[in-house]
């Protein structure tokens, strides 16, 4: 009869093989269009050098503009629209269905609009955050970062030789093609592991981002995060100008940089704002604002959370290198194409090796 330990091994070794044969693959691809949205900004900029190069308008005036935008046909129906800035001096809206539109920061003219089926980067965007099917996309992407790890982990430790023969097992060789293959695939996914965690383990946690938001506030013993206040929708016109002044005000030190227009259920304004120190691009601070009178009725200092609070900030900022600079933008990216890698030579160790069993027997 087969020892137990030997068994769990075979049966260890056949899921390690067949999950990468399978969602290996799905794993590569989104890993991949990963590493090319890491540069989404500037191939966007390059893309629409037009848009980039335009002026940025006083705040005074960006309100003046939302004001045109939003009583415009272009503006009915948006939900929110992210403000000018130095990178992109001009309004970005997300329009239903993943499309995006953009303004003119002192006009509110439309200047572009960017379709997803019609948009290579808004298309890798849908790929790799819903694989092109929405939320029940979202779910299986969870699924499949989550069989990545399995990979990493089973692999490190059907590879594993012991301490004192782990770096002569990692040597890569050149022939026989069994050997090859093999050697290439274990030394990559040893060498880099830690990398390949980091990137698939923070993939993994924006799949499930509210339940480790929540998991990791109750570990810490922290309060679930305020919401705003319910308030009545405005049937005024809302003075956004004064808005946009008033959100400055309360976060002077702070960039403002999205908006979450009223909803019929709820008339409050939410600005999104980054403080000093924050590393997600967008802030994870924000202000409530009650647009009929133009004043602060409370928000969220992310700079205040406690450890729950801002280990669930650094995650996407990590994930997406918008801290650490160009070198670890380049590294992310690396570690992008690293599955792809491991997939191609773990399929070819796998049929170098099925074609020598028979010239062996």
């Amino acid at each position: 009869m087969t020892p137990s330990p030997r068994r769990f091994r075979t049966t260890l070794k056949t899921l390690h093989l067949w999950l990468g044969l399978s969602l290996g693959l799905l794993l590569a691809l989104v890993t991949l269009s990963g590493s090319v949205l890491l540069f989404e900004q500037p191939l966007f900029a390059a893309g629409h050098p037009g848009l980039a190069s335009r002026p940025l308008p006083d705040l005074a005036t960006q309100g003046r503009s939302l004001q045109a935008i939003l009583s415009s046909p272009e503006g009915k129906g948006l939900r929110g629209l992210t403000l000018p800035d130095a990178e992109l001096p001009v309004w970005e809206a997300q329009v239903r269905g993943g499309n995006r539109s953009y303004f003119d920061a002192s006009t509110g003219e439309l200047l572009l609009r960017r379709s997803r089926s019609g948009d290579g980067l808004l298309l890798l965007l849908d790929w790799h955050t819903h694989l092109l099917t929405g939320e029940v996309g979202e779910t299986v992407l969870g699924v499949v970062a989550c069989a990545g790890l399995f990979m990493l982990f089973s692999g490190v430790w059907l590879y594993w030789p012991g301490r004192r023969r782990a770096l002569k097992h990692l040597k890569p060789h050149a022939n026989p093609p069994v050997l090859r293959w093999a050697s290439f695939h274990r030394f990559a996914g040893v060498a880099a592991l830690p990398l390949l965690i980091v990137m698939i383990g923070t993939g993994t946690t924006m799949a499930y981002r509210g339940a480790v938001r929540s998991g990791l506030a109750a570990a810490f013993g922290e309060p679930a995060p305020a919401k705003p206040p319910r308030i009545a929708p405005t049937a005024a016109t809302i003075d956004w100008p004064a808005v946009l002044r008033v959100a400055h005000a309360a976060a002077p030190e702070a960039q403002l940089t999205r908006l979450t227009l009223p909803s019929k259920d709820n008339g409050s304004v939410v600005m999104r704002i980054r403080r000093p120190g924050e590393w997600n691009p967008a802030g994870r601070s924000s202000l409530w604002i009650d647009p009929a009178t133009a004043t602060v009725t409370g928000g969220i200092d992310a700079t205040r959370l406690g450890t729950g609070g801002r280990l669930a900030d650094a995650l996407f900022p990590i994930h997406s290198a918008a801290v650490g600079g160009m070198a670890w933008r380049v590294i992310a990216c690396f570690t992008g194409l690293l599955p792809m890698f491991l997939l191609v030579t773990g399929f070819l160790f796998w049929r170098a090796r099925t074609r020598r069993r028979p010239h062996l027997s």
